[in-house]
């Protein structure tokens, strides 16, 4: 190690315990001698544990080190210990394994490390680079000062509850997910939408994002009087807290609750229950923002009240929950929608929730001659007969219980059932079987229920079997063992009952997931809950499950039986109409029953996706076609025309949207000699990536003038039409806050666009019509910019593990990037990049997740910070516009 640091012209080194004894034995001299020579010298640790010492700290400070700290100790504990030696030479090393900078690991402890080299392993020592890179811009690591570290320890060893009239030393900081809540949010009042929910698991900072919400909203709102409503005194008095770091404010704010009583009525924060007494005195429209936490309360007759006098600008409702245990829905207030909601992949990866080991298990039990009512499922009693009275399958249940969980006596477990008689049947069964159990539901009384639950956590009880009860009546974190008993299709049932079992608690490090999967009918969709789970298309989770779940959260397992697996995936291919005679059977059907069908319309009542739809250069006005619909006259393109639509279905930013729409609805043929130039530029785009496809002898389409070839698309009415239908159906598909680039060019920072697009929207007709860019840099001398674009994949198999960590989101506004192999500093394009300001051109980045997508995403202009080597030239570039949560978990090489 002592020659490492002697040879090394910078150092990075991750540890999560520093202590002053780690500094002795030469340790500490070496690493000063490093940068006493003027060498980077940068340390990120943590106060997790507390193990970290403000002494050894100050010395690595003093000697010239670079110290950032990571006061987050709650969801993302950093325990990583790892060092980089980098070298100009090309010969750079690294050490991971588990040694902290403390004596005991650095001299008698038992520690295992692996030293790597970049002449062996240039993959790994990149991977580590970029990781490093991310540490270093991340906003999790502070700059290491005494005085909030020592006080970040101090909070620790006290572990008080927040104190709403002071405010922490450290600023509040959104994660990416959270960013990514707050733009849906954004994205849905754009739409002229402001009563919004938000849905995020419990410990995932809702009233966090709510603070940082309203804290931006104030800049747009003359007065922003706020109204925050909870039922409890502690959440209260916690959210105040909350909203005053956010605004840096220690006197913003008014509790409302327990005989206190505001006297600005600015800005409240009230219990539901002082607040339904005084509700009617209060004006309508007095609050411009209410907040509603735990907002699957608002059923309540309590909550009616206050929501239906209220008027405000803005309502915000959070809730981990948002369908109730009684049934009763609280969606009518937000149009029946949820605004935005976490998925709980997103929220194990951010380490909020346990993660789980789920195990889909065949159980022998034919469903298939079970009455099945659409829209409802599986008759509930003809269910229950199949399930009890069968004492079979119980101990079939109990077995896997043994197989799967260490000690049956001690798990805390819940059991989901189909019925009020199936749960009081397992209970009786388990009993029976020497396991204390007792079954609860929505007819026991809240004595029995909260007896049921205590019983659990303190471990007097192993089992609870429960029916409808997913949410709040069922809320114990230290219930570690899940027992899938019931046939779920829901989606949002399946993951409310996955959810219960994933509390974090001290007690437990994992929840084991037992599914039972018996013989199904054909509409049971197994694919809704699991895509809702893992995301993705259809075919992504066939593959996944083909696979065994390669792609999992960490901590997290997945496994389907040899017969789960094959009933799973007949399923995930029946239920919907997969082949085209299926698709032409459905649509005969619904044109049978309701005359007209839109493509919105059927996509709804099959299931299907627009990809569906498109696949293999088949098309909406075809299937009208063979079902047997009216549909326009062909034109002389038509069929290539037909299948350039097709091409289309990744367009989701709201000015192409309307313009198509305006174009594609008006009487007669565009002119575009009466159109501004961005309207010809918008159109140009339209025909660009239509006009890519028509191949004839004479390229009629290609080689025309934009009028000539506008009239030409424009002889084919039922193109058209399905123009008209696709543009409808893709209207809500904008799902992040867009920004328009600059007058004339027609692209949204954080759209998508192909190539052509791209070309088009810029003026490059000549190179649009002979799609003459194939590479991935493109300059444009007609607007003085660079284009950019590159592929951030890190997966796919056309990547070699040496390339995949070349281009890479190293913070949400700073990329990493590298040039074609050919480009050195001095060369033309190598001074275009580094002096682009001075020469006053721009550089304008475009970026895809993987090679399948043919549309990038637009990141907008980026500036040069700085680069490495040359041929190629490694570049840092700084986007004017920070990237999106969800773009910056996507793009990134390693997220802290």
């Amino acid at each position: 190690m002592l020659r490492e640091i002697e040879s090394a012209d910078e150092i990075d080194l991750v540890i999560a315990f520093i202590r002053s004894s780690g500094l002795r034995q030469g340790l500490g001299d070496a690493l000063r001698r490093h940068a006493e020579q003027g060498k980077p010298l940068r340390i990120y640790t943590t106060t997790y544990t507390g193990s970290t010492e403000a002494a050894a700290l100050d010395k690595l400070t003093a000697m010239g080190a670079d110290v950032r700290v990571s006061y987050e100790t709650s969801a993302n504990r950093l325990h990583a210990k790892a060092w980089l030696f980098h070298r100009h030479s090309s010969f750079s090393t690294a050490y991971v394994g588990s040694s902290n900078l403390t004596y005991s690991a650095q001299n008698d402890g038992t520690e295992w490390n692996v030293r790597l080299s970049a002449a062996r392993n240039p993959d790994v020592i990149a991977r580590i680079k970029a990781a490093f890179e991310t540490f270093g811009a991340s906003e999790e690591f502070k700059k290491y000062e005494k005085e909030q570290f020592e006080d970040a320890l101090a909070r620790m060893r006290r572990s008080d509850r927040p104190d709403p009239t002071v405010i922490s030393p450290t600023e509040l900081e959104l994660k990416p997910f959270q960013e990514r809540l707050l733009e849906l949010i954004e994205v849905a009042r754009a739409k002229d939408r402001h009563e919004n929910l938000l849905v995020s698991a419990t410990g995932t900072g809702k009233t966090v994002m709510a603070a940082i919400d309203y804290q931006r909203l104030r800049s747009r709102l003359p007065r922003a009087r706020l109204l925050f409503v909870a039922h409890r005194k502690e959440i209260l008095q916690s959210s105040l807290a909350t909203y005053r770091q956010a605004l840096r404010d220690y006197s913003f704010g008014e509790l409302w609750v327990n005989g206190e009583r505001p006297t600005d009525f600015e800005h409240v924060f009230a219990s539901i229950y002082s607040l339904k007494n005084s509700i009617d005195q209060i004006a309508p429209d007095h609050f411009d923002v209410v907040v509603i936490d735990e907002f699957h309360h608002a059923a309540a007759a309590s909550y009616d009240a206050v929501l239906a006098r209220l008027q405000p600008r803005e309502l915000l409702g959070l809730t981990a929950t948002p369908e109730r245990t009684d049934g009763q829905s609280i969606l009518h207030w937000f149009g029946g929608r949820i605004a935005a909601e976490l998925r709980l992949w997103d929220a194990i990866e951010q380490r909020r929730l346990s993660p789980f080991e789920y195990y889909g298990i065949h159980d022998g039990i034919d469903l298939q001659d079970v009455p099945w009512r659409r829209g409802q499922g599986y008759d509930l009693d003809a269910l229950t007969e199949k399930y009890t009275g069968n004492d079979r399958w119980v101990r079939f249940v109990y077995s896997q219980l043994v197989d799967h969980v260490d000690d049956l006596a001690t798990m805390k477990c819940l059991g989901f059932c189909v019925s009020v008689a199936h749960a009081r049947y397992m209970a009786a069964q388990f009993e029976q079987m020497g396991i204390k159990a007792v079954a609860v539901s929505a007819t026991s009384t809240d004595v029995e229920r909260e007896g049921a639950l205590t019983d659990l956590a303190a471990g007097r009880t192993q089992v609870v079997f429960s029916v409808d009860l997913f949410n709040e009546g069922v809320d114990v974190p230290a219930v570690d063992t899940l027992l899938m008993l019931r046939p779920t299709e829901s989606a949002t049932l399946f993951l409310q009952q996955l959810g219960r079992g994933l509390r974090q608690s001290r007690e437990k490090t994992i929840c084991t997931v037992l599914d039972f999967v018996g013989m199904h009918r054909r509409e049971f969709r197994f694919d809704l809950r699991y895509r809702a789970l893992l995301g993705g298309s259809r075919r992504d989770l066939e593959k996944a499950i083909e696979d065994g779940f390669p792609f999992l959260p960490a901590g997290c397992h997945m496994e389907l039986d040899r017969v789960a697996q094959d009933v799973v995936l007949r399923s995930i291919k029946d239920a919907v109409p997969s082949t085209w005679p299926n698709k032409v059977r459905e649509l005969r059907e619904l044109i049978r029953l309701r005359g007209t069908v839109s493509l919105s319309d059927y996509l709804r009542e099959t299931g299907l996706e627009l990809a569906d739809i498109y696949k293999g250069d088949h098309t909406w006005s075809e299937l009208l076609e063979v079902a047997g619909a009216p549909i326009e006259s062909a034109g002389p393109f038509e069929e290539p025309l037909r299948r350039a639509v097709g091409r289309l279905t990744h367009i989701d930013d709201r000015q192409r949207l309307d313009g198509y729409l305006a174009l594609l609805t008006a009487a007669g043929r565009p002119n575009t000699g009466s159109m501004s130039k961005t309207e010809r530029r918008l159109l140009h785009m339209l025909i660009a990536n239509l006009g890519s496809q028509v191949l004839t002898k004479k390229n009629e389409l290609q080689d025309a003038t934009l009028q000539q070839a506008t009239d030409i698309v424009w002889r084919h009415p039922q193109v058209l039409a399905e123009l008209r239908e696709l543009m409808s159906t893709l209207y809500d598909a904008p799902d992040h806050v867009q920004h328009s680039f600059a007058n004339e060019i027609p692209l949204q920072v954080h759209g998508r666009y192909t190539r052509l697009e791209m070309l088009a929207a810029v003026g490059e007709a000549d190179r649009a019509k002979t799609r003459e860019w194939r590479e991935g840099v493109l300059d444009v001398s007609a607007i003085g910019a660079d284009l950019l674009a590159f592929t951030l994949d890190k997966t796919s198999g056309d990547f070699s593990p040496t390339t995949r960590y070349r281009d890479y989101a190293i913070s949400p506004d700073l990329i990493h990037w590298e040039s074609q192999s050919t480009t050195s500093a001095d060369s033309p394009t190598g001074q275009r990049y580094q002096h682009h300001v001075a020469m006053k051109r721009q550089i304008l980045l475009f970026a895809r997740e993987n090679s399948d997508e043919r549309a990038f995403w637009f990141l907008g202009p980026a500036t040069y910070v700085s680069h490495e080597g040359e041929r190629p030239m490694a570049v840092k570039w700084h986007l004017e516009t920070p990237l999106p949560g969800d773009l910056f978990a996507a793009f990134a090489a390693a997220v802290a």
